[in-house]
């Protein structure tokens, strides 16, 4: 193994500036990532950044499979890719694997297939 090797990549190290739950969503630069394990404020713990997720989505968008999504920052959730991003969205990298409509308060997500764009 190389001697400069760290991880996998799938899941990374990630030190919380608040207190996280498992599953819940951060943005760690342009990329998406989920807390796999609680991570206390100010604690490392694990976040991964590869994967297919079920994740909040904001109640009014209608999201088709296959259809880039965008997390809005300010509302903890995923929205649909017609949405104005605002201040800290992240637009462009994630992907909805399942239809999900008006109504549904959840995605299936695969984050991270292309590169997100900071707003």
């Amino acid at each position: 193994m190389a001697t400069n090797y760290i991880q996998a990549g799938e899941v990374i190290d990630y030190t919380a500036g608040a207190d996280i739950s498992s599953g819940d969503v951060v943005a760690v630069g342009n990329l998406v990532g989920v807390a796999i394990t609680d991570i206390a404020n100010g604690e490392v713990g694990a976040v991964a950044i590869e994967g297919v997720f079920e994740l909040p989505k904001v109640s009014a968008a209608v999201i088709g499979a296959g259809e880039t999504v965008n997390w809005d920052a300010s509302a903890g959730e995923f929205d649909d890719n017609a949405a104005t991003p605002a201040t800290g969205d992240l637009t462009g990298g994630c992907v909805a694997v399942a239809a999900a409509g008006n109504g549904d308060t959840t995605v299936k997500v695969k984050i991270n297939v292309g590169t997100n764009t900071v707003n």
